[in-house]
């Protein structure tokens, strides 16, 4: 009987690398009106509330993002009196430590709006969404990101109808060939607020796109500057039905609150998610003098081949399996073929083997 195990040399194995997308939609109302706030979970500590696809009581929802708000220490809403002020100082600092990191003299950096970290315009207010791994999975495929927000005057029922009577659009156009490297969470794209289709907006005109917010690809994190609510455009938006601006909210009410109105205002948001396939694939190369026996018992009787009808017969095996074994012979990985092959000195091929991981 033949051997059964045989060699891999260099040539019979190469690796490859694939990236998987998937379409993420999600709706607005689903954020905030399907399930009339049943599938928003808030927390007794009140420094995030969590978005579920469905109500979140329900054995059959799906966390799908956080959302929180914070401005920085150094920020014109900073002040002792104000809401929850230490919390939104730390819910910044921590989200900025993370994504953006530390300079030179050991102080967190602030977000750049256009990524310049040593200089340029600062984002000191600002909303995160923290999407989750179940959407992100490896990242969020560069170029694909697209947040639609409301910024008529304030919504006046619990879907906010009434806050899209003008829309805005965050994109990070261009990320795909323009991209920053330079944060200790990976590679991230700026957000460019534009013009929905069809509705003019103040002070976003045209083809004109103004610096919004920022986008962690690998982190699965969207910053959105409170700004797109205010100052980025002609007239600042009635935040809430008080008649607020962002800027009083921000500083005067709580962070829930502040979630509330935000996600309110989210027509809708969608992106690709990305999968790093990484693939092994090797090359088992069956010579025509190789493989014509086989190594089950049931293949000999009486010291004579079974399928042999006559002794002048050729040797004829089928595989059925190959496996992959480390240098001392212990079996690592198993393929199985979808129907036996079958084998004799005559004939010759070659099973391709793929692991993924």
């Amino acid at each position: 009987m033949a051997t059964t195990f045989k060699t891999l040399n260099a040539k019979d194995v190469i690796s490859t690398r694939n990236l998987l997308h998937e379409a993420i939609p999600i709706t607005g109302q689903i954020v905030s009106g399907t399930y009339a706030d049943g599938n928003i979970k808030n927390f007794s500590h009140g420094i995030f509330q969590s978005v579920y696809d469905y109500p979140y009581l329900s054995s059959s929802a799906n966390h799908i993002f956080d959302l929180t708000a914070g401005y920085s220490n150094v920020s014109n809403l900073s002040g002792a009196t104000h809401s929850q002020n230490a919390k939104k100082i730390n819910i910044y600092n921590q989200m900025a430590q993370v994504l953006v990191g530390f300079d030179e003299n050991n102080d967190v950096r602030r977000f750049d709006e256009d990524g310049n970290l040593t200089g340029g315009t600062k984002i000191d207010e600002a909303y995160f969404i923290n999407l989750t791994r179940l959407l992100t999975k490896d990242e969020i495929k560069k170029g694909s990101f697209t947040l639609e927000l409301g910024v008529d005057q304030p919504h006046q029922s619990a879907s906010g109808s009434a806050a899209f009577g003008k829309r805005i659009t965050l994109k990070d156009t261009g990320a795909i060939n323009s991209y920053k490297v330079n944060s200790p969470a990976g590679e991230y794209g700026i957000l460019y607020a534009a013009n929905s289709a069809g509705v003019p907006l103040d002070g976003v005109s045209g083809s004109t796109q103004q610096p919004a917010g920022l986008v962690y690809y690998q982190a699965g994190v969207a910053v959105v500057t409170g700004s797109v609510f205010g100052t980025l455009l002609s007239q600042s938006v009635n935040f809430n039905s008080k008649s607020e601006i962002v800027e009083a909210v921000l500083s005067g009410s709580t962070i829930q609150a502040n979630c509330d109105e935000f996600r309110h205002r989210i027509y809708n948001l969608s992106f690709n998610n990305s999968v790093e396939l990484n693939s092994t694939v090797y090359f088992c190369r069956a010579n025509h003098n190789e493989f014509n026996y086989s190594a089950n018992p049931t293949y000999l009787s009486a010291s004579k081949l079974v399928v042999k009808n006559d002794s002048a017969d050729i040797p004829v095996s089928y595989a059925t399996t190959v496996g992959l074994y480390s240098p001392d012979n212990e079996l690592l990985a198993v393929a199985k073929l979808s129907e036996p092959l079958k084998k004799d000195p005559t004939t010759e091929f070659t099973v391709r083997v793929r692991l993924d991981y």
